[in-house]
């Protein structure tokens, strides 16, 4: 399908998996192994379409509160994917890049997403975000935090303070607001996700859970967004 508007920048809640594998009597987990194919998918459909940036929120810090068996084989998870798939990240010119409180992951697959982001620093033809023990709030709290402290060792010039210098100290320095931010699984509600940098995102829910979620649902996102005229505030 041919867009004459596309975003450069698409932010995902992939959500669903859960309710995904209880319809089909399955463990919880089957469904976050059926949602990594929908990744593999959509991964492939915004290089396709020349899409750079590509944000997804993979585990929240509040998924810290659910049951310690479905936390531990969801870090098994991002484990196995990491190492799996990074071959293909490095063939594809796949920049892999995680935001969030990484020191909560476990050290072994926070070496293997280091060492992933590592290898793949150097490329660009995806920009490809992993939100992991990731809380908007808490990014927020943190950037604040550490600018009064450069503030007080006299680092920075409090005058100086706006919205760049501000986000410079995100998680998500460096990188552009999303355009379009797509939730799955029919919830409307941002969750705790990136509520700073979506302040102008267009946002697109859907009630098809994320393990169903493949390209024809992104394309239906994407001919959504292209009705979209983005004012910014402005008339």
């Amino acid at each position: 399908m041919n867009f004459k508007n596309v975003p450069g920048h698409i932010a995902v809640i992939m959500d669903g998996n859960g309710r995904w594998a209880k319809k089909r009597n399955l463990h919880r987990i089957q469904g976050h192994i059926e949602g990594i194919k929908s990744l593999k998918s959509i991964i492939k459909a915004v290089m396709a379409y020349n899409i750079k940036y590509l944000t997804v929120y993979a585990f929240s810090s509040e998924n810290w509160q659910r049951p310690q068996d479905e936390v531990d084989s969801l870090m098994d998870l991002l484990y196995e994917y990491i190492n799996s798939e990074l071959p293909y990240l490095v063939k594809n010119k796949i920049r892999l890049n995680f935001i969030g409180n990484i020191s909560k992951i476990p050290e072994h697959s926070r070496k293997s997403l280091q060492n992933a982001a590592d290898k793949t620093g150097k490329f660009g033809r995806l920009n490809l975000t992993l939100a992991l023990s990731y809380g908007a709030r808490e990014e927020i709290l943190n950037a604040a935090s550490q600018i009064a402290k450069d503030f007080k060792n006299n680092k920075i010039n409090i005058e100086d303070l706006d919205e760049d210098m501000f986000s410079s100290y995100l998680y998500t320095s460096g990188m552009p607001e999303p355009d379009l931010l797509i939730r799955t699984s029919g919830e409307e509600r941002l969750s705790n996700f990136m509520l700073y940098q979506a302040a102008y995102t267009e946002v697109y829910f859907t009630k098809t859970l994320w393990p169903d979620f493949r390209k024809k649902n992104l394309d239906a996102a994407l001919k959504n967004y292209e009705k979209r005229i983005r004012r910014f505030g402005k008339t």
